[in-house]
């Protein structure tokens, strides 16, 4: 007998979350995290960094360095992934998740590019950094809102929900659980 017998049955159960929490879980996982992986495409294939981001609900920001392949690899193909995941212990704590969409890059003295920054905790970076801490940087930010949100959390097996459920923005199209199994 194991401590999680639960992660032994086969295949996984693949039941859908209700939007509502799922987009709660996903939510909480981004708000309490601050590192991610930002993948891009450049022109000699995937970069990906890893990088300090912020959130507001499912929407990421990142301050991408200038001149950086990743910045120039997005002005080419906006298509991005992020990925993020928590710290675990084992299968049963595994939690994660990948974003998929369009990075759009803020330029400063727009007002979305001053809303993010309310969000954006630059104050800790500058501080490290050895940066003023009188007014936020004055450099492009990068947003993703992402179309579609694959979630990982091997804890809803346990109560038969699929481990694996995406999230689509376009709340017509049918989220999904992946069936799984070893």
């Amino acid at each position: 007998m194991t401590a999680h017998s639960w992660l032994h049955e086969t295949p996984w159960p693949t039941k859908q979350l209700p939007r509502a929490e799922l987009s709660e879980r996903i939510e909480h996982l981004l708000a309490t995290h601050w590192m991610g992986v930002l993948s891009t495409v450049g022109k000699g294939g995937p970069i990906g960094s890893p990088v300090e981001y912020y959130a507001d609900a499912k929407t990421i920001y990142i301050l991408p360095q200038p001149g950086s392949p990743k910045l120039q690899a997005l002005q080419q193909d906006p298509r991005v992934c992020f990925s993020i995941y928590a710290e675990n212990s084992g299968w049963a704590s595994v939690r994660g998740a990948q974003l998929f969409g369009n990075a759009q890059l803020l330029d400063p003295g727009t007002s979305e590019h001053v809303h993010a920054m309310t969000i954006y905790r630059w104050q800790s970076s500058a501080l490290q950094l050895g940066k003023p801490l009188d007014e936020p940087p004055q450099m492009q930010l990068l947003k993703i809102d992402p179309e579609r949100v694959v979630y990982t959390e091997q804890w809803l097996r346990k109560g038969g929900f699929g481990p694996r459920q995406i999230w689509h923005k376009d709340a017509s199209k049918a989220a999904a659980a992946r069936r799984y199994g070893h």
